[in-house]
């Protein structure tokens, strides 16, 4: 090999922005890696993963379009090294989101069969490593000259895979948000919604790689497809920038789990799977609303589920039913809807004069301006000036 071969690498459009990517996808891995290890972070371990699968994701693409198809040694290197890792990428982001919501999560043994179809396919690639270059020392599954990793057979059974976790993954934080609304008064700020964007824009990306594939045949050929992965590099950054900013911020009390909020309930009253009766509906619905004038537990901005069960000496499901049935609205819009109620309240005794509508807003239970603004127009349907403007406040 020539000294221009060692140090080859055609610098141009298409491979020097993939370049970027991969360069910076590495490092944000390690960084995360290494904040994992350091802190015991399961997110921040795969999300590393993750990047890291992302970058090697675009690397045949970005060294072909740096022409080192064109060059033998850097081509057997190519062929050999399996660089898209397609069945890991769909089980690496779901495992993921898992740890990302729920903080007791732990990977067991039990989870390993969503990595078969990526241990069979290394056991392949290594098989033709060792047929080719070793035992019959020619070229056998590579008489074809085409990458293993770019046949189509491989491409679409990824495709499928990545779809398939992507749609497990919506289904989860679908679950996630449920649960969250049910549990804690303070959902927005810890929803996630950044994750549900990028599992959304990550799915449009696959499924027009799909749609152009069948449209446009040509785009099959090597050269047609810089724009798609140029595209899910930007998709892989935005993961990594979000996922590595929202990976410093303190776990709890900002990060909340449903699932252990869930498991809290197993250690209360037996009783908790008995529907509620008209009556003692009616009893509770009139207890909570009480409390609530009494107590003025909603302007608590950490105040969960739990703690109302708790209030009342009851279990939390009960709360939950009477709360969903009785008014109609799951816990965090029931509890918004009380602090709405003293916002306004609030308002018509002046005190707007004397303090900002953000402080109000604080000291009724809300958490940011963004989650009262939200609340106040689908509690009123006007925002708070418009309601003070409509009311000669």
């Amino acid at each position: 090999m020539s000294n221009d071969e060692i140090l080859f690498f055609d610098f141009n459009q298409k491979s020097a922005t993939l370049l970027i990517f991969f360069f910076n996808a590495l490092i944000f891995s390690v960084v995360l890696l290494k904040r994992g290890i350091s802190e015991d972070q399961q997110d921040s371990k795969w999300l590393a993963a993750f990047i890291f699968l992302c970058g090697l994701y675009v690397c045949p693409f970005m060294l072909g379009y740096a022409g080192w198809y064109s060059i033998t040694s850097y081509r057997e290197f190519m062929f050999f090294m399996p660089f898209q890792q397609l069945f890991l990428l769909g089980p690496v982001l779901y495992f993921y989101v898992r740890s990302l919501f729920d903080k007791n999560f732990s990977f067991t043994n039990r989870q390993l069969w969503h990595f078969l179809p990526a241990l069979l396919y290394l056991i392949y690639s290594f098989i033709v490593f060792i047929t080719d270059k070793f035992i019959l020392d020619r070229f056998y599954f590579y008489a074809d000259e085409r990458d293993k990793d770019l046949v189509f057979w491989y491409q679409m059974a990824g495709l499928l895979s990545m779809l398939g976790y992507l749609g497990l993954c919506l289904f989860r934080y679908k679950n996630y948000r449920k649960d969250l609304e049910q549990e804690v008064s303070y959902a927005e700020e810890v929803s996630f919604k950044w994750v549900k964007n990028f599992l959304l824009a990550f799915s449009l990306i696959l499924f027009l790689r799909v749609l152009f594939f069948i449209l446009n045949p040509e785009w099959a050929q090597f050269g047609r497809k810089y724009w798609y992965y140029l595209s899910f590099s930007a998709v892989g950054m935005y993961i990594t920038i979000e996922g590595y900013t929202h990976a410093l911020k303190v776990r709890l009390p900002q990060r909340v789990s449903s699932d252990s909020l869930l498991e809290n309930s197993e250690t209360q009253s037996p009783e908790r799977d008995i529907p509620v009766s008209a009556e003692e509906l009616h009893v509770l619905k009139e207890e909570i609303e009480s409390l609530m004038n009494s107590k003025q537990l909603h302007t608590n901005p950490r105040l969960t589920l739990s703690d109302l069960a708790l209030e009342l000496n009851t279990n939390r499901n009960r709360i939950s039913e009477v709360i969903n049935q009785g008014f109609g609205l799951n816990f965090n819009e029931y509890i918004n809807a009380r602090r709405i109620e003293t916002v306004l309240d609030k308002l018509k005794s002046g005190e707007h004069l004397e303090k900002t509508l953000l402080g109000i807003a604080l000291d009724c239970g809300f958490n940011s301006k963004s989650t009262f603004n939200r609340a106040f127009k689908k509690h009123t349907k006007l925002t708070p000036q418009q309601f003070i403007t409509k009311n000669n406040l």
